[in-house]
């Protein structure tokens, strides 16, 4: 069996992630507007049937799925929570490159947290769960896993993640052209309603 498309999908916005704050584990809801982009995500796949939806089982990213209208059936893995933060949950670079001058989440330590390379070793377990799936697969996860995850399937380390930038409400597919994984759309955003 071939190899299957995979959808991306990054959750509503939230507080934190309006603020640029670093929302690890930490489980924070959607904002009014952030219930608004998964719905306008909902008129774009509500209707579509997937081989399997997967979710992060933190609550941003679960009802992201249900008002998207792929709460059905979707499968939670603990692989598509979002990067542990350690000492740096909640808190927006700026604020830590006031303590560590030049630090990025992709090239500075991350003290009580994940590593990158921890981060794309979920990131490669997710692939390999859903490998063979007999049509598409949605995954709703958070910005800094589904960069990594992507740049896994295209067989780049963990940190070329970087240069995936992802928004909130967002829908990218990764696929396949000549059996070469490729990413077949990135960051296509569903914020198309006011902002409050």
């Amino acid at each position: 069996m071939g190899e299957p498309q995979i959808w991306l999908v990054r959750h509503g916005e939230t507080a934190w992630s309006q603020a640029g704050r670093h929302t690890g584990r930490s489980d924070i809801p959607l904002t009014p507007r952030g219930v608004r982009q998964a719905e306008m995500l909902g008129r774009r796949i509500g209707s579509m049937r997937f081989a399997r939806v997967v979710t992060s089982p933190l609550s941003r990213a679960r009802e992201t799925c249900r008002l998207s209208g792929q709460g059905a059936g979707a499968e939670p893995s603990p692989d598509l929570v979002e990067w542990d933060y350690g000492r740096w949950e909640g808190r927006t670079g700026a604020e830590i490159r006031r303590e560590v001058p030049g630090w990025t989440i992709w090239t500075g330590a991350v003290p009580g947290g994940e590593t990158a390379e921890q981060v794309g070793e979920r990131a490669d377990r997710v692939l390999e769960r859903i490998r063979g799936a007999a049509g598409t697969v949605v995954l709703f996860a958070h910005g800094h896993v589904l960069r990594v995850l992507a740049a896994r399937w295209l067989g780049l380390p963990p940190r070329d993640g970087r240069y995936l930038g992802l928004d909130t409400a967002s829908l990218s597919s990764l696929g396949h052209e000549q059996e070469q994984p490729v990413l077949r759309s990135w960051n296509e955003s569903y914020d198309l309603v006011a902002t409050p």
